[in-house]
C-alpha cells in the first residue's frame, strides 16, 4: 500500500508517519507539508507545498497512491470561527478535490474528532462535521476517525507540551475511560485496514478505531 499522509510536522500527523514506517504493508509514505518532517527513512519521500488552498501542477507527485490519511488540522481555541472554518473545512476540501482528480478511487481517511455532530453545540464540532459528510459525497471511499485523547508514538518530537504532563494518566485513562483513548499506532494501523479492507461504517469512533486496528495486529 502507498500512502499519502498530510500534517506530518504535526503531533496527529508524525504519529501517522512513524507508525506507517514500521507497518510492512505500508510500501511507500509521501509525506506532505509547508516544511520539512525532519526524519528519514527508505520509504518516505516528502511533497513541500506552501499553498494548501492551491494544488496545481502536482498531478504527477499526487498520482498513484491507495490512500491517503489527513493528518493536519489546528485547534478551535482562541480563533475566529471563519479562520477555522477555513483552516478545516476548505483546505482539507481543496486537498480531497486535488486527489479526487488524481486518483479517485483512494481511500480518505480523514482525522476528525470525538465529539463532532452535525447539530453539535460547539462550532468546530458542526464544522468537522461538514467536513466528514462533504468528504464522503466527493470520495466513495472516504471515512472520518474521530479519537479522543492520542497517545503519541515513540520517538515523536512534535506533541503538544500538555501531553508530557499527562503521560502518567495514560493507565489510569485506558481502564476509567477505554471509549476515549487510543494510539496514534492504534490509529494509522486502523487506517490501514479500512484503507485495504473497507469498514462497515463510514464513521469509526474510538471503539471502531481500536477494533480496526486489531485487523492488522
Amino acid at each position: 500500500m502507498k500512502v499519502i499522509i498530510t500534517g506530518t510536522t504535526g503531533m496527529v500527523g508524525e504519529g501517522l508517519l512513524l507508525a506507517c514506517l514500521q507497518q510492512p504493508a505500508v510500501t511507500h509514505v509521501l509525506g506532505v507539508s509547508r516544511r520539512p518532517s525532519g526524519h528519514r527513512h527508505p520509504k518516505l519521500s516528502e511533497l513541500l507545498h506552501a499553498d494548501f488552498f492551491d494544488w496545481t501542477g502536482t498531478q504527477a507527485q499526487l498520482s498513484g497512491y491507495d490512500a491517503c490519511f489527513f493528518g493536519l488540522g489546528m485547534s478551535s481555541v482562541g480563533v475566529p470561527q471563519e479562520v477555522y472554518h477555513r483552516s478545516t473545512y476548505t483546505l482539507t476540501m481543496a486537498f480531497a478535490e486535488a486527489l479526487q482528480r488524481h486518483s479517485p478511487a483512494l481511500a480518505f481517511c480523514y482525522v476528525s474528532g470525538a465529539g463532532t455532530r452535525a447539530d453539535g453545540r460547539m462550532a468546530w464540532a458542526r464544522t468537522k462535521a461538514k467536513t466528514e459528510n462533504d468528504l464522503r459525497a466527493l470520495l466513495p471511499n472516504a471515512y472520518g476517525f474521530r479519537p479522543g485523547f492520542l497517545v503519541p508514538m515513540p520517538g515523536q518530537r512534535h506533541t503538544l507540551s500538555y501531553y508530557r504532563y499527562l503521560k502518567f494518566l495514560v493507565p489510569v485513562l485506558q481502564v476509567v475511560t477505554p471509549g476515549l483513548i487510543c494510539s496514534l499506532k492504534q490509529m494509522a494501523l486502523a487506517m490501514v485496514a479500512v484503507s485495504g479492507q473497507g469498514y462497515e461504517k463510514p464513521v469509526l469512533e474510538v471503539s471502531d478505531i481500536k477494533a480496526a486496528a486489531c485487523k492488522i495486529q
